[in-house]
């Protein structure tokens, strides 16, 4: 039976978690099998190379498996090709008072004369059999350093081992890289750390539940030394919500499209102390994290009631509003790193995020367009229906649920002079309506057909078209997509056409309702799905929008 209250001893009771449970064999260094495989290999079966260079994120165990690799190769009783940790020289590397090791931190000691020192005692015989050199962030080493390091590295004393760690392996000279055998250390997995943490907790009697680990595996994002001082964070604060924030308002005011609650929820957030990189930073996690519970959950790291919390913003906020979200923050955070006023770069992306109408990109566009879907009233006729009459704005009793507004006619009356109507070809408005569906809106820019997917086509008079759309406020986008259709309309039907847009809100419930059997077919409305034959090219940028409107029927073949 384990005693509940282990007594801890003086030193356990002053270090930190990461420092106690630091591995001190190759057999105790967790999700990095790759590279204990091949340190572990090289001293079992006597070939050591000269230099190494261990890259990889910080608190991933390169400076861990750089001491235990000079504790293997000077074990006088190796196992393996692993340390004992009971020999003379295993205690005393672990207690930093070998003379075989050598650490120097190239982060202040990055001067040329710093290193010469260092490396003009490579040559001095020691104790062990081999003399081990670290040097921790070496790219951080001047460059009249590095090429002293180099002219060592070049010409390397018999029993001396380099091992050089970085978390910028490109920053390295790539003389020395050519030089060195590179391993590179990864992010460790979620359950990996998990497992860590629960058996340091067993290990010095700590009280944390299930919970409070989880978090810490949370806040570790891959990294052994963090989640273990973050589990020392929680364990001491006694909550998990006290070391990190809390953005379920901020999530209800994106998913409610409600500025002043967003707002309001950053200025308390901001008011607890957070810095506005840390909120950001922090948010996109959470919101990353909604992210992967969309589209692949098992690699989600969310668990038990944050996955729930975070699965349940997913599906009010949907995939193409978190990829935006998240798409806006990585932006503001590059931004903050130069502002003066960091706060005004986050409140500016989350008006921006709620309010599309301020950003003129083509993701805020389709997101106004859904809003606008979404937010019509959606009364269906109760039996298929006639299009409506309509009538121009101004022209006596025009229906209040229709109003005709011509925004664009090219002059084809018979005073023009050079036209003869009877010479031009006849247009008939199903072969029209059918055409433009299928011929005309894959021509148009992205822009265009983001607006004319829920626009339907509804009358035909000579040569003006007639296209109805569910609501003002997007008629009132078309003057950016008027010309570029103008365009592709007269491309394909060899005549100008003008346009005029009818706004008829209950437009949206007549194209999503599906037809009845024994029904007549409901005029054509546009959606995503184009049955366009292969000679039609789809415009997917403003670049071949330009083209298509310039040179219309152009074809690019090179």
């Amino acid at each position: 039976m384990v005693d509940a209250t282990p007594v801890l001893s003086s030193l356990d009771g002053v270090t930190s978690l990461y420092r106690r449970f630091r591995p001190n064999r190759f057999a105790e260094i967790r999700g990095q099998d790759h590279v204990v495989r091949a340190l572990q290999g090289a001293v079992r079966n006597d070939r050591v190379s000269h230099a190494y260079l261990f890259s990889g994120p910080r608190g991933t165990g390169k400076t861990t498996a750089a001491r235990v690799l000079a504790k293997a190769l000077n074990c006088e009783n190796p196992q393996d090709g692993d340390a004992c940790c009971l020999c003379a020289s295993c205690v005393a590397i672990a207690k930093g008072s070998s003379l075989d090791v050598i650490e120097l931190d190239a982060a202040s000691n990055n001067g040329v004369d710093d290193i010469r020192d260092i490396t003009a005692g490579a040559w001095h015989g020691t104790p062990g059999r081999w003399k081990v050199y670290i040097f921790d962030e070496v790219h951080q080493l001047s460059k009249a350093a590095s090429a002293a390091l180099l002219k060592t590295l070049e010409e390397p004393p018999q029993h001396v081992v380099f091992v050089l760690a970085t978390t910028d392996p490109h920053k390295v000279l790539p003389t020395i890289r050519s030089r060195s055998q590179h391993l590179e250390f990864r992010l460790i997995a979620g359950d990996t750390l998990s497992s860590l943490l629960h058996d340091v907790q067993r290990a010095s009697g700590m009280q944390a539940d299930d919970a409070t680990i989880e978090a810490a595996v949370r806040l570790g994002r891959g990294s052994a030394r963090d989640a273990l001082s973050a589990l020392d964070q929680l364990v001491a604060t006694g909550s998990p919500t006290e070391t990190q924030p809390q953005f379920d308002a901020l999530f209800r005011a994106l998913v409610d499209y409600d500025a002043v609650g967003a707002l309001k929820s950053l200025a308390v957030l901001s008011q607890a102390g957070w810095d506005p990189e840390q909120l950001a930073e922090h948010f996109a996690g959470e919101v990353r994290q909604v992210f992967l519970l969309q589209v692949a959950p098992e690699v989600a790291d969310a668990v038990d009631a944050d996955r729930i919390r975070l699965s349940a913003w997913g599906e009010q906020l949907g995939l193409a509003r978190t990829v935006r979200v998240l798409e806006t923050f990585g932006r503001s955070m590059r931004e903050m790193k130069s502002a003066p006023e960091k706060i005004v770069v986050l409140e500016v992306a989350l008006v921006r995020l709620i309010k599309p109408e301020l950003d003129a990109s083509l993701d805020a566009l389709a997101e106004r367009v859904t809003k606008l879907e979404r937010g019509v009233t959606r009364v269906a006729p109760s039996e298929p229906s006639v299009a409506p009459t309509l009538h121009p704005i101004g022209a006596g009793d025009a229906s209040p649920a229709v109003a005709l507004i011509e925004t664009t006619r090219v002059d084809t009356s018979d005073d023009a002079g050079s036209h003869d109507d009877a010479e031009e070809p006849s247009l008939d408005f199903d072969d029209v309506r059918e055409r433009f569906v299928q011929r005309v809106v894959p021509r148009t820019s992205r822009a265009a057909q983001l607006i004319l997917k829920s626009a339907e086509v509804r009358a035909l008079e000579r040569r003006s078209l007639t296209i109805a759309l569910p609501s003002e406020e997007m008629r009132l986008n078309t003057e950016m997509i008027t010309q570029g259709l103008r365009s592709a309309l007269e491309h394909e039907f060899k005549v100008p056409l003008s346009v005029q847009w009818v706004v008829d809100p209950s437009l949206v419930a007549t194209v999503a309702k599906a037809p009845r059997a024994g029904t007549p077919r409901p005029t054509p409305a546009l959606d995503d799905s184009y049955s366009a034959d292969e000679s039609v090219v789809v415009v997917q940028s403003a670049g071949d929008h330009l083209i298509t409107e310039m040179f219309p029927g152009a074809e690019e073949i090179t």
